[in-house]
């Protein structure tokens, strides 16, 4: 194996959860509805970090405000170093690209969100870092209130 490949691994699925969020924040700042705070359910599924083939999936659930997270992960990729390219809106579908370069490596990404209420949206990410290429889809939606 590669010496690299963990690090590599490592960094793209970094980035490719900070695309994710990223996204959501970029598009909120282009009058996308805000999120609602609440408890949330993220699901997660990345095809093509894991050299089986096997897709990884993540789920997490906790209460949050999906808005302020994001304004929060758009700071520290902007401090990473990445830059955006404008979004475009089509009907309640957001696409913008990404290039970010992270311990000398550079990647590439292409990211969709669509917003179906202030209480769900999916985000796809088509990411590209040397010679690797992966493909993510997360489902946000909130499930209710915070327990107290």
């Amino acid at each position: 194996m590669n010496r690299f490949r963990p690090r590599i691994l490592a960094v793209a699925t970094l980035l490719a959860a900070s695309a994710s969020l990223a996204l959501s924040r970029r598009a909120a700042a282009e009058e996308l509805p805000a999120f609602r705070q609440g408890m949330w359910e993220f699901d997660r599924t990345v095809e093509g970090m894991d050299p089986s083939g096997k897709p990884q999936t993540f789920k997490v659930e906790k209460c949050t405000s999906p808005s302020d997270d994001m304004k929060q992960q758009d700071a520290m990729l902007r401090q990473m170093g990445c830059t955006f390219s404008a979004i475009t809106r089509t009907g309640n579908a957001y696409t913008f690209e990404a290039t970010c370069n992270v311990q000398g490596q550079s990647s590439h990404s292409k990211s969709t969100l669509t917003a179906e209420s202030d209480s769900a949206y999916t985000i796809a990410v088509e990411s590209q870092q040397a010679g690797m290429k992966t493909h993510e889809k997360l489902t946000a939606r909130r499930t209710g209130d915070c327990k107290k």
